[in-house]
């Protein structure tokens, strides 16, 4: 099975002058636990997490510096993991195993395209254990 038989068709993202809390609720608005960052041509810079989100936000809370203060950019991984949405499943499980990540930015010609994620493969893991035989 193909990777963008399974993936999250489209890309959620935000720009570089987000901040965490708009951010936070982006991802809340779209069900998503994970946004990437892109830059003025649209072009994928960074990832921020759900966890390291609100991880960023509860700090913040406890300081007294603000949440207007700092960007996306400030807190996102600029380590972001491409695949291709043509490639096999078992190689995107593959892929995140080996990278400790849980969500890869599928690509079809250079281009972002989908996100496919740890909770899309066991969906799929699932599904097929559960057919009556």
């Amino acid at each position: 099975m193909k990777i963008k038989e399974v993936m999250n068709q489209g890309v959620i993202s935000v720009d570089e002058n987000t901040t965490p809390i708009e951010a936070f609720e982006k991802m809340y608005e779209n069900g998503v636990r994970r946004l990437f960052i892109v830059d003025d041509k649209g072009l994928p810079t960074g990832v921020i997490s759900h966890t390291n989100l609100l991880d960023t936000l509860n700090q913040l809370d406890k300081t007294s510096k603000g949440n207007k203060d700092i960007t996306v950019t400030d807190i996102m991984s600029t380590k972001i993991i491409t695949i291709n949405a043509q490639e096999d499943i078992k190689n995107a499980a593959n892929l995140m195993l080996r990278a400790d990540v849980s969500g890869l930015l599928a690509i079809d010609a250079k281009k972002p395209v989908g996100v496919i994620t740890k909770t899309d493969i066991c969906r799929l893991v699932a599904a097929s254990l559960l057919v009556p035989k």
